[in-house]
């Protein structure tokens, strides 16, 4: 694999903000966008846990009508934040039969899937929606995107829990390496803010459960974590060839230099503790980019802020950096976002993509206190990363044991 792979575009709704720009500034200011629910339902089902990274602009203010009523919230984020990094990368004037998709979600059109069934029960089975299947589909972001570009090369979806849509990134650079695009739109979705998975992962003592104080809820790496919050959103990236990018003068954010994805085989949910196969992705992926530990400058880091979670990739990290690892600036941008699933990896791709184009890692909020089992650089102020060129590597960690992890370099 030979050819530089490039980001020209980005875009973005998450509970920072409605774009990609607004969630970065947000970040960088150490806004947390965690916040209590208010929703009816919340007090009837007597939740355990009654917060939630909500999406900070909602998809009824910027869709039309007959988008919104025809899409699942999973894919009406989904083609928000394409569209916005379709604009962003000038809206390349190619021929649809070489412009490809590589989305993902970890979850698919959940919304839709469980409105229909008390509609069913409630109603009867006339009073179903003629469009529910195509609204709940796992693959129905991709197609949404695919159709409103429009992109004919292929639509393809990648389901990996929390490491979809990193996975969703990898996969893009070897299509792209392979020739079957010139232009890929890659990113991610969610939209599961909903009582069923917020009472299941509860259930299983995953989410944190400071009622109290939504917004320092999330706290990777912190000594007093007790479980990650559930968030929404979308964030995409339009990825493609350096010659492709040059020819038609596009402005390009950073060079996608690998990805790599690989299988724990350990557990359905619970990580490997010692982390050897996350530690195997990342050194893929920097072999990918022609790249030794040494090189890397930042790390966005996967830091669910789950007490087993952290400990696990803290171990990954230290075999593949070892002495280095000191010297290696982390961000946990979770601490303000919350975990967006499937959409969650390609989010911080941007973010990671951001840092390097502004020279500048993002903080993590709400660590007071480093778990002493972690000994890592944690970003708690923006801090400069330097001249030169940079490397970063986004990780991503799903249950099931996938790991997906994509490595970028600063251009010019």
């Amino acid at each position: 694999m030979t050819k530089k792979i490039v980001v020209t575009g980005i875009g973005a709704t998450s509970p920072l903000g409605g774009t990609a720009t607004d969630s970065w500034k947000a970040l960088l200011a150490g806004e947390s966008g965690i916040s209590s629910l208010q929703q009816d339902w919340v007090k009837e089902l007597d939740l355990p846990v009654t917060f939630a990274g909500q999406a900070r602009v909602r998809p009824e203010e910027v869709l039309e009508r007959v988008e919104y009523k025809r899409l699942d919230p999973s894919s009406q984020f989904a083609l928000i934040s394409a569209r916005e990094a379709w604009a962003d990368a000038g809206s390349p004037d190619d021929d649809p039969v070489r412009i490809g998709v590589d989305y993902s979600t970890g979850i698919g059109g959940l919304w839709t899937l469980l409105d229909a069934w008390d509609t069913l029960k409630e109603k009867g089975p006339r009073r179903v929606l003629p469009m529910t299947i195509p609204m709940l589909m796992p693959n129905a972001a991709s197609a949404a995107i695919s159709m409103s570009i429009p992109s004919r090369a292929y639509a393809r979806t990648d389901v990996s829990a929390c490491a979809s849509s990193t996975e969703a990134i990898a996969n893009a650079y070897e299509h792209l390496q392979l020739g079957l695009a010139d232009v890929v739109i890659a990113g991610g979705t969610e939209a599961v803010v909903h009582p069923l998975p917020i009472a299941a992962f509860a259930a299983m003592q995953a989410l944190s459960k400071r009622n109290d104080d939504p917004a320092t809820a999330s706290r990777p790496f912190d000594a007093t974590r007790d479980g990650f919050v559930l968030g929404e959103g979308a964030a995409t990236l339009v990825l493609e060839t350096e010659e492709h990018a040059l020819a038609r003068g596009a402005r390009i954010y950073a060079e996608l230099a690998g990805g790599a994805v690989t299988s724990d085989s350990y557990h359905i949910t619970a990580p490997d503790p010692e982390g050897s196969a996350a530690a195997r992705a990342m050194k893929t992926a920097l072999e990918h980019a022609g790249a030794k530990p040494e090189d890397v400058a930042h790390i966005n880091a996967h830091a669910t802020s789950t007490p087993v979670g952290d400990v696990a990739e803290y171990r990954s990290l230290l075999r593949v950096f070892g002495d280095h690892l000191p010297n290696i600036a982390v961000s946990a941008t979770k601490a303000a976002t919350g975990h967006l699933l499937g959409g969650t990896g390609a989010l911080e791709a941007i973010f990671t993509i951001l840092a390097l184009h502004e020279r500048t890692a993002p903080p993590t909020i709400n660590l007071t206190q480093l778990d002493p089992e972690i000994a890592l650089d944690v970003v708690t102020s923006p801090r400069a990363l330097g001249d030169g060129e940079l490397l970063a590597l986004s990780n991503s960690f799903g249950f099931g044991g996938h790991n997906a992890v994509v490595a970028f370099r600063s251009y010019n």
